[in-house]
């Protein structure tokens, strides 16, 4: 039998993040007003502490439209 490639874990290790972490990250910030492109700071280290506690003190577009 072949050994496994380790790259093959790498990919499958990174598509299981980009699904479970990205996906939900994007669409919460989508519903929030927010562009999904700010998912793009939730993979940086430290950035992403501080982004989620901003984004939870801050008022929400999608609230302010809601209540004109």
């Amino acid at each position: 039998m072949d050994s496994i490639n380790p790259w093959y874990g790498i990919i499958v290790i990174l598509f299981l993040f980009l699904v479970l972490y990205a996906v939900p990250t994007s669409k919460i910030l989508e519903r929030a007003g927010y562009s999904k492109w700010w998912t793009v700071v939730f993979f940086i280290p430290l950035l992403n502490i501080i982004a989620y506690w901003v984004f939870a003190y801050r008022r929400w577009p999608a609230m302010e439209r809601s209540l004109n």
